[in-house]
């Protein structure tokens, strides 16, 4: 039987516009991209049944921590992201290929092949690019930071042109 997860959400400010965070009591569950106001943040979020985050809760430091790192991010430093995240839900498979893609260093690519090869199935570019499809917490497990093996910005869950401005970012170091 599974545990019901408990999930809380808030909105962090960044030079970006405005990013949903979703926690659970292990860490961060699912992160938006920025959008223009905090109405439009929440469309990329999956998970539908959430509690707005409220003061004194656990989660209430990470958002601090998050909130500070992605200032830095978006301010092109090469921020670390140092929240835990809750890794429940994933296959075996998708967790091997995320954490690998969130050791991918700030202002580096790699191709879905080379990830494939990491985790120990060279063969499972396509099957990377569907762990990639899975991430429920884009920048911090940074999968615009992996490209087609010729170098082409191929599928991104926030839309080609944000994958293309967040490494564009991350190249003006």
């Amino acid at each position: 039987m599974v545990k019901a997860i408990n999930l809380y959400s808030n909105i962090i400010t960044t030079g970006w516009g405005p990013v949903a965070a979703v926690w659970s009591d292990v860490g961060l569950w699912e992160l938006g991209f920025p959008r223009p106001d905090e109405e439009l943040a929440f469309a990329d979020i999956r998970a539908k049944e959430f509690a707005r985050l409220e003061a004194g809760h656990d989660a209430c430091l990470w958002s601090e921590q998050l909130a500070d790192e992605l200032k830095l991010y978006f301010q092109g430093f090469p921020a670390s992201f140092a929240v835990p995240i809750d890794w429940r839900f994933y296959s075996l498979f998708q967790t091997s290929v995320l954490k690998y893609t969130a050791a991918i260093p700030y202002g580096t690519t790699v191709s879905y092949q080379a990830v494939a090869q990491a985790v120990g199935s060279p063969k499972a570019a396509r099957a990377v690019g569907g762990a990639m499809h899975s991430n429920r917490t884009p920048l911090v497990v940074p999968c615009h930071r992996v490209v087609g093996s010729n170098g082409s910005l191929t599928g991104f869950g926030g839309g080609v042109e944000m994958k293309k401005a967040l490494l564009l970012l991350e190249s003006s170091e």
